[in-house]
């Protein structure tokens, strides 16, 4: 077998598969004594495997003095201590672009879903309640303005889709982006203000973490609705239950959740909120193609090739 592999945490099946194909593999998400497995491998593992939610942090590092890579699975690297990383000249790599359309997608489905009141709708249905009369109207989209929060890889392709659905696009990031037709504001409050949907796609990570507050709760308004498919630590999920709640937005699809996979109690009897289980990349094609990518890059470097989707 080739270089040997810490594989940090549950992989998807058919990645651990060609993984293990390739390299000799030891499982921390399995050990019963993660420090006695870390302390027996300090002198031999130079790579870390792992998906994007679970990460590694500076005392993983220097349980593995030889560490010269750490390859997620996933876009997003908020799990990883970078700082740590980049001080000990340790690489990290993630699984960019082949995941950006799967997660529009749900977005898109997430927006409409809670919007056109589509899961309210079922339940209507099954439970035989049009038998008394019709469902309450909903609202369109046609028309309305979506605030894009973080115009991103994947902030680009739901914009590109709402589009198509003649919505109006207005956006918040860290600055203007060059290339784009879509309007830019200075902060998430004023784009919540200007937004009838408000889509939370920004990175993870202390920098983002309740991004979307009190304050952008209230600009967003009774009649707007927030949909997050970034990380639950980009809402004060509190303050959205709250409002939710309360009334004062008029619903939310939620993809992520602070404390994952617990979700608050409140969230799960209002018709007014759409839930998923984190899924947004779920799909067969492309996790295979995010595990691929993954793989790709950890034969990059036991080749001693340029990685392929570098970090840091």
């Amino acid at each position: 077998m080739g270089q040997e592999v810490l594989v940090a945490s549950r992989l998807y099946p058919p990645t651990l598969a060609t993984l293990e194909q390739r390299f000799t593999c030891h499982h921390l998400w399995q050990a019963e004594d993660r420090t006695a497995l870390l302390t027996s491998l300090a002198g031999r593992v130079r790579a870390i495997a792992v998906s994007g939610g679970v990460g590694a942090d500076a005392a993983v590092m220097d349980a593995l003095p030889g560490l010269e890579v750490i390859a997620c699975f996933g876009v997003g690297v908020d799990a990883v201590d970078l700082a740590a990383a980049a001080a000990r000249g340790i690489r990290v790599t993630n699984t960019p672009d082949v995941l950006s359309d799967e997660v529009a997608d749900l977005t898109i489905g997430l927006m409409l879903a809670t919007v056109r009141q589509i899961v309210t709708a079922d339940r209507f249905v099954r439970a035989g309640r049009w038998l008394q009369g019709p469902l309450p109207l909903n609202r369109c989209l046609t028309g309305k303005t979506l605030g894009i929060l973080g115009l991103g890889r994947i902030g680009r392709e739901i914009a590109a889709r709402a589009a198509a659905m003649k919505m109006q696009i207005a956006y918040h990031s860290r600055r203007p982006v060059a290339d784009v037709p879509y309007r830019y504001l200075a902060s998430p409050v004023a784009l919540a203000d200007v937004a009838d949907v408000l889509v939370v796609i920004t990175p993870g990570g202390s920098e983002t973490r309740h991004i979307v507050d009190e304050r952008v709760l209230a600009a967003l308004g009774p009649e707007g609705t927030l949909i997050n498919v970034a990380r639950g630590s980009c809402v004060d999920q509190t303050a959205l239950v709250r409002a939710l709640v309360e009334r004062r937005i008029a619903g939310a699809g939620l993809d992520v959740f602070e404390d994952e996979p617990q979700v608050p109690e409140a969230l799960l009897s209002l018709d007014t909120v759409v839930l998923q289980p984190h899924q947004a990349s779920g799909t067969v094609e492309t996790r295979t193609a995010m595990g691929q990518l993954m793989v790709d890059n950890l034969i990059a470097w036991a080749e001693g090739r340029p990685l392929l989707t570098p970090v840091v």
